[in-house]
């Protein structure tokens, strides 16, 4: 007698995430990325030969990150994009997607959940004076806070001291406690509960920033919802794999070979990056 036997069902291969930034903010996404959805594999691309993006052009900017998100994807064989950069996001989203045939995340302020948690109706938002500046954020808090007193604090410092927190370097813990004081005393009526960290950057001092700030006030940022987004992304193009690889290669790429790049080694691989490329642009 026959027996038929049926062919085993191929399990999916875990897709490849690419998160960009210009520089090492987007590693907060990156961390909850890996927390959510373990068994993929991550490239991390740092634009470190363009970094600061809050200090550039807004032309430039939208050429610099088409033209490195296009080689990065010719290097590498990513399935999901992930802008982990406010600047780039508000600026670059709209072209990228209609450029590029994949899913893309982007960043935005996490100003709606601000709104919804707030008892006080005071939130605060902390973020570069570009992201501050842009009409985009103004909208954002039109959209969803318009009930709200919003305190906007914009600081480029936060994110260089970011930067040497990574490199193992000494931290300027008296810089942090001015833009603490500053941000507490544009609260006329001390009753903020809820701060918006809303560049990728500032969750990575967010210890630091919580010991200068009222022991109350909650620090929320968007890297949570970034990742249930790639996650629901990839769910909905049947690319979560069947079983989970407790080991999935992770790699960091920047734009250009330089000391600083080179000491962030120990950091990244605290966050399971044990790879490191050189992709000059």
């Amino acid at each position: 007698m026959s027996q038929s036997h049926s062919s085993p069902v191929p399990q999916a291969k875990p897709a490849t995430i690419l998160v960009f930034d210009s520089g090492v903010g987007g590693l907060s996404v990156a961390r909850e990325i890996q927390q959510r959805l373990p068994a993929h594999p991550l490239i991390y691309a740092s634009d470190n030969a363009f970094f600061p993006y809050g200090t550039k052009g807004e032309d430039e900017l939208i050429t610099r990150v088409d033209k490195v998100i296009g080689e990065l994807l010719l290097r590498y064989q990513a399935e999901i994009l992930v802008i982990a950069c406010n600047t780039a996001s508000t600026l670059t989203l709209p072209h990228l997607r209609a450029k590029l045939d994949l899913p893309i995340v982007g960043v935005v302020p996490a100003i709606k959940p601000a709104a919804q948690l707030t008892k006080s109706g005071v939130i605060g938002l902390l973020a570069t004076p570009a992201t501050v500046a842009r009409p985009y954020t103004h909208e954002l808090i039109r959209e969803y806070a318009p009930q709200c007193d919003v305190i906007s604090l914009g600081s480029s410092e936060l994110v260089e001291i970011a930067e040497q927190k990574l490199r193992g370097e000494n931290i300027d813990r008296a810089a942090l406690a001015t833009i603490a004081v500053k941000l507490m005393q544009a609260d006329k009526t001390k009753t903020m509960d809820v701060l918006v960290l809303a560049c990728t950057h500032f969750p990575l001092l967010r210890e630091e920033l919580a010991q200068q700030l009222p022991s109350e006030l909650k620090l929320i940022d968007s890297g949570e919802a970034i990742a249930r987004r790639v996650e629901f992304l990839l769910t909905s193009h049947n690319k979560l794999p069947a079983s989970d690889d407790p080991r999935p290669l992770h790699r960091a790429v920047f734009t250009k070979h330089t000391p600083q790049a080179q000491a962030l080694g120990p950091a990244l691989a605290g966050f399971g990056i044990q790879h490191l490329d050189y992709l000059e642009i």
